[in-house]
This record gives structure tokens, C-alpha cells and sequence, in this order.
């Protein structure tokens, strides 16, 4: 995420770490490259011109001259600047109405507005333990009807139904009632999207939301379009009072104009920010965990968070109360391990919030691949309940079987064999309690083993 944007901010901000001080042709130097960074992300020309200012002003102030680490101080007040630009802090939903509170979502087609309505249900749901419903007011696809039922059905969300003859009013008020029966917390009303902007589109969603008089009016974007992202948010902005953006597909944007330019251009908040496909790759948007990611200095709070949210507490307690009773670490404990893994969105993803990300050559970057979880995974699986629990059985028909199994080679058995082995190996060091040995093993470890 922001990748492009990430390297070129590095590397100009590491050229004046050094500077024993700062002076007026430094910065400027510093800020040309800045500035041509900002703009080959994307990011719209109002928004540069005055961050560029901001950050001009305060490095030439006497707080950052007299300071005896100027460069610091500089990166310090970049960082600053694209906090400021994105937004203070985070906001978060504003559900304080009589149940159910009704959020309406609004965007072009092909923003990812119905999938972005499934995973907002499971943030409310699994986050704010919210009894919530979904229903779809986009009478002209009814795909989109049957998509949003078959999420809802999926992530146990309270689906109210709705058809092509029916008027979007008439499906936003019917299942805002429903809900009130069924003393739901939420109500969240997709409604359909556009190619592009027209009258048309926008008198129906006008009196859509005159109708409804929503708590929460989310404008959902996608923020590999960039600027033009900023100036779409703001024409829905000026036809409905807009509460909030969502940006989605923000884990494909290597550059960032979006997340930069919509705050500056619209006034409106970005509230949540769409980090993959699958339901539970929505993140509450923080311009400062945001603002450390884009200067490479990751977010290990949200990794921290994300730790703490998906993984199965009760399965690590039951895995190291196994090894401190010397049991052993198998195959099963290794394929729980993985799992784990793929459930936080893979190494990709947890690389991303890791400072000093950016130190790492972009070859090592692409050799990250989420793939091979699951093909480690299926492995595991084809292998007997015996062999996982009692690894020293995996032998030579027995390995030729397995590979066979999961349809890959034999070597992709080994290697995984190899990587159990490896992780066996720490957790005895876990074991006997000595931390500086399991470091020492961790380090000498990760260099045999493949990404």
C-alpha cells in the first residue's frame, strides 16, 4: 500500500537526516523532491502546493533551526503535515440515534459499494457487537441484491429482501421498520451506483436520503483512482451532506492521491479504509498510523490491534501450555500456526505495518508471497492425523503419497518438512525459557528459511 509514495518520501527524507543543519537551499532541494513525489502519487495539485507551504514555514521557524537534530525535525514535521492533510484523528461512526441507526452508502458503480456494506455489518458486528441489517435499494441491478444476501447469509447479518418493481424509498423505509420489529442496532441501505455521475442518479439518492434522514451518509471510493477519487467525493458532497468516505482497494494503490487529496478537497473524513477482498479487510482509517506507514516507520499499534482481534487466545494458551509441559510442537501445531497467519491477511500484510519496511529491496518485497500459506496448508492436510502428531513418520512413499494428495511436488513437501523442523527448533528454545537463545535462533533460522 502506497509502495511508490513510501520509497521516493524515504529516500528524499534520508538525504537531509544527515544534514548537520538545515538551511534555505537544502530545504529547498528537499522540498522540490517531496513535492514531485506528492504529485507523481496522485495526489491533487491544491493539496501539494499546500502542504509544501506548511512545511516550508515550519522548517524555516526557530524551533526546527535551533534544533540539534534539524533532519529529524524535518521528518518529524512532514510527518506532521500528512496527518493534518488526512484528517487529525480518527472519526469514528456516529450511531447515537434512536435503534436502528441508518447508514446509507452511496458511490459509482464498481467501487466496491455492496462488498464494502457486507464488510461494514461484520466491522459492526464483531467490533461494536451491533445487532445489524443490510438491505439493497439498487433496483436496477439485481445482481447486487442477490450478492448482498448471499454476504449477509455468509456473515450472519439480518438480510431484508427487495426487488426490481419496488421504489428505493419503499425499500429503505419497509426495512428500516423491519428493523425496528426486530430491535436491530443498524441498518445499513446500499444503493445503486453509476458509471459516472448524472442528474438523474443524484435527484434519486436526494430523495432517498430526504426520506430516510440517515445518521451516517458514507461515500465509498475507489482510491485507485486517485485524484479523481477527491473530485467525484466532492460532487456527491455538494448533492447530499456526506458524513464520511470509505476508500476501498487501498491494499492495489501503490500511490495515495486518494487518501491524500479527499480530506483537502471534500472536508469530509475518511472514516474506514478497504484493505483487501475478503469481509474482515476493513480498517478504521488513522491519519497517524497512516502518515508512519507512508514514511516507513510502520504501525505496530495496528499490528498490535489486529494481533489481538483475530488471533485464537485460546489455542496459543493451549499450544504453550503443550510445550512448557515438554509435549512437543508438531505438524498440527504448525498448520494452526499458518492458519493464524492467513487469518491476519497473510506475511504481505503484516510486512506492511513493520518499521523499516522500506530498508527492504523491492525484490526481497516481491518475493512475499500469500499463496504459499495455503499451499503449505494443503500440505499439512494431506497428510494422515498419525504423521502430524508424529512427524518422524514422514518418509519416502509416505512423502511421495502426501505430494501426490495436494496435487505439488515432492520438494514442496520437504521444504515445508524443513520449515516445521526449523520451528520446532524455536519453540524448544521457548521451552527451556532462555529468550537470547530463541533470538539468536530466530536470526540464524530466518536465513534458511524461504519467504
Amino acid at each position: 500500500m502506497f509502495d511508490n509514495l513510501t520509497d521516493r518520501l524515504s529516500s528524499t527524507l534520508k538525504k537531509i537526516k544527515g544534514q548537520g543543519r538545515l538551511t534555505e537551499d537544502n530545504i529547498k532541494d528537499t522540498l522540490r523532491e517531496v513535492r514531485m513525489a506528492l504529485l507523481e502519487a496522485d495526489v491533487a495539485l491544491p493539496v501539494v502546493t499546500d502542504f509544501i507551504d506548511h512545511v516550508r514555514t515550519g522548517a524555516l521557524g526557530h524551533e526546527v533551526q535551533a534544533s540539534l537534530s534539524p533532519g529529524q525535525a524535518m521528518i518529524k514535521l512532514v510527518q506532521s503535515e500528512l496527518i493534518r492533510v488526512m484528517g487529525a484523528a480518527n472519526e469514528g461512526l456516529n450511531l447515537k440515534a434512536n435503534p436502528p441507526a441508518v447508514i446509507l452508502m452511496a458511490g459509482l458503480q464498481g467501487a466496491g459499494k455492496t462488498t464494502t456494506v457486507a464488510k461494514l455489518g461484520r466491522w459492526l458486528k464483531e467490533n461494536q457487537k451491533k445487532k445489524v441489517g443490510v438491505v439493497s435499494a439498487d433496483i436496477y441491478r439485481p445482481a447486487a441484491i442477490k450478492q448482498l444476501e448471499m454476504l449477509a447469509n455468509e456473515l450472519s447479518l439480518e438480510f431484508f429482501d427487495s426487488n426490481a418493481t419496488q421504489k428505493p424509498v419503499d425499500i429503505a423505509k419497509n426495512a428500516i421498520d423491519a428493523a425496528r420489529k426486530k430491535f436491530l442496532d443498524v441498518i445499513i441501505i446500499d444503493t445503486a451506483g453509476r458509471l459516472h455521475i448524472d442528474d438523474e442518479m443524484m435527484a434519486e439518492i436526494k430523495a432517498l436520503h430526504a426520506a430516510i434522514n440517515p445518521v451516517e451518509t458514507l461515500f465509498v471510493v475507489d482510491s485507485m483512482t486517485g485524484q479523481d477519487a477527491a473530485i467525484t467525493a466532492k460532487a456527491f458532497n455538494d448533492a447530499l451532506p456526506l458524513t464520511g468516505i470509505v476508500l476501498t482497494k487501498a491494499d492495489g494503490d501503490a500511490r495515495g492521491g486518494a487518501a491524500l487529496s479527499i480530506r483537502h478537497i471534500t472536508g469530509k473524513p475518511i472514516k474506514f479504509i478497504g484493505v483487501g477482498e475478503k469481509t474482515n479487510a476493513l480498517e478504521p482509517f488513522y491519519p497517524d498510523r497512516l502518515a508512519s506507514r507512508i514514511l516507513g516507520m510502520g504501525d505496530m499499534l495496528g499490528f498490535i490491534e489486529e494481533i489481538e482481534q483475530k488471533v485464537d487466545k485460546e489455542k496459543a494458551e493451549k499450544l504453550a501450555k503443550k510445550i512448557q509441559k515438554g509435549k512437543g510442537f508438531d505438524l498440527e501445531d504448525f498448520r494452526e500456526q499458518l492458519q493464524q497467519m492467513q487469518s491476519m491477511g497473510g506475511v504481505g500484510s503484516m510486512l506492511d505495518r513493520l518499521p523499516g519496511i522500506n530498508t527492504i529491496s523491492r525484490e526481497m518485497k516481491d518475493k512475499v508471497n500469500d499463496k504459499e500459506l495455503s499451499r503449505q496448508i494443503a500440505v499439512i492436510n494431506s497428510m494422515t492425523m498419525q504423521e502430524r502428531r508424529y512427524p518422524d513418520l514422514i518418509k519416502g512413499n509416505r512423502k511421495k503419497r502426501i505430494a501426490t494428495g495436494c496435487g505439488q511436488e515432492l520438494s514442496d513437501v520437504n521444504r515445508i518438512l524443513k520449515q516445521f523442523l526449523t520451528m520446532q527448533k524455536m519453540m524448544k528454545r521457548f521451552k527451556k525459557g532462555n529468550m537470547a537463545n530463541m533470538i539468536r535462533g530466530i536470526k540464524s533460522n530466518m536465513r534458511g528459511m524461504r519467504m
